[in-house]
């Protein structure tokens, strides 16, 4: 980033919206675009790789909305969110948006919520990021009023609560308003599995296993029909015959 410019982010998973607030941002020397991400997901990658001051994010995205992924970041750029939902703008304000864009966004009014936005940023010098260890990894969720940080490292598993997951820890546990689909996409592949519609685990915290369900502490979860055979595939040694 310049001495004199902000990065920001475009986070939309259409093509469209992207190359509209792309051409819009070309037109502002202040604003630098670092990239641009289809999904949520992706921008907890990017936010570790380089500073971000600024996200411009969709809420309604496959895997994780925009508004569960600022919930979600400890400390988030500033974000103006970009939708063509209307009902979604209490809950904006609540994450302490900086503005909410209606699609189709014109120009004036995407200035409107850029001028809003540059008093509240600063111009930090860059510094580059170091990698967050594995094992140090975390997220942080909300619950009893406030932002609890969950290391994953301390996750045994989660289980969905219909509009709420409880996130069971070595420590005890944390319940929060998330889908369990929302969450999967945000844990790493390599050490979580989904094994039912309910249930996503820890594969390093198994204690045994059958074919129908895992042994996690104290607590025997069941193997979902339809994710048998990609459990199967993940846990080394585990047959339908068990």
């Amino acid at each position: 980033m310049s001495t004199n410019s902000y990065n920001c982010l475009i986070v939309d998973d259409e093509p469209p919206a992207r190359q509209v607030l792309r051409r819009y941002i070309e037109k502002l020397p202040l604003l630098n675009l670092v990239g641009e991400c289809s999904n949520a997901v992706q921008v907890i990658s990017m936010l570790h790789q380089q500073p971000i001051d600024l996200l411009l994010l969709d809420i309604k995205m496959p895997q994780l909305s925009g508004l569960e992924l600022v919930s979600a970041l400890p400390n988030p750029p500033k974000i103006i969110f970009t939708t063509a939902f209307a009902e979604f703008a209490l809950q904006s304000y609540d994450l302490d948006a900086v503005d909410y864009l209606l699609k189709p966004i014109k120009f004036e009014r995407f200035i409107k919520a850029i001028n809003k936005a540059l008093p509240l940023m600063t111009l930090p010098a860059p510094q580059p990021k170091e990698p967050v260890a594995e094992n140090e990894a975390f997220l942080y969720f909300r619950a009893d009023r406030k932002m609890v940080k969950v290391v994953l490292k301390e996750i045994l598993y989660v289980e969905s609560l219909k509009d709420y997951v409880r996130i069971m820890t070595e420590s005890g546990q944390v319940i929060t308003k998330y889908s369990i689909t929302a969450l999967e996409a945000m844990l790493p592949t390599a050490d979580f599995i989904r094994i039912h519609r309910s249930f996503i685990i820890s594969s390093s915290k198994m204690h045994s296993y059958t074919a129908s369900n895992v042994q996690i502490g104290n607590s025997q979860l069941p193997i979902g029909k339809s994710y048998q055979r990609e459990v199967l595939k993940l846990i080394p040694g585990l047959t339908k015959n068990e």
